[in-house]
């Protein structure tokens, strides 16, 4: 399950369009040590897709299309591929509501990786926290969705780290 990273640079290079998932190669879900027969310890593939969109609403869209293509091939259930989805959507729905002027627009990074026993994303921006008078529920939310939420605003920004486990079903698959 091997996944191109895209490191778009919008000054040197313009971006390439959408990250096409690579095809899935059938095997094993775990490293197995073939000199002693053991299961391993954890999923085999790690996947890694950096992405950049303009922080606009029109790219939420594209942005929840993509994730669903990059995280299909982790066998997560249905209802688990949609709550990554809803918690990424959100923290990037933030990033368009809250980090840029509409004089300063900027971008909304997008990092997935895996690790032996979860998946993670995290979201960043370059812009400017804009607090609102009121605080919303989308951290709230974020954190049902997913399994931990790391939050981090300094003045390069703010970062957005989400972690949802990936526990082996039984099948020979990751997923819950």
């Amino acid at each position: 399950m091997t996944q191109p990273a895209r490191h778009p640079d919008p000054i040197d290079h313009p971006d390439p369009g959408p990250v096409e998932p690579g095809p899935v190669e059938p095997g094993p879900a775990y490293d197995a040590d073939p000199a002693d027969g053991s299961a391993g310890s954890g999923p085999l593939a790690v996947e890694f897709v950096h992405r950049s969109w303009p922080a606009e609403a029109a790219a939420l869209g594209h942005i929840r299309r993509e994730l669903v293509a990059w995280i299909g091939p982790l066998g997560l259930a249905p209802d688990e591929v949609d709550d990554v989805v809803l918690a990424v959507d959100e923290a990037a729905a933030n990033v368009v509501e809250h980090a840029y002027s509409p004089d300063d627009p900027g971008n909304v990074d997008l990092t997935l990786w895996t690790e032996p026993d979860a998946l993670c994303i995290e979201i960043t921006d370059h812009g400017t926290w804009t607090p609102t008078e009121t605080p919303g529920r989308g951290i709230g939310l974020m954190q049902r969705m997913v399994g931990a939420v790391l939050i981090h605003v300094d003045e390069r920004g703010s970062r957005v780290l989400l972690r949802h486990p990936l526990t082996d079903r039984g099948d020979g698959l990751v997923g819950g």
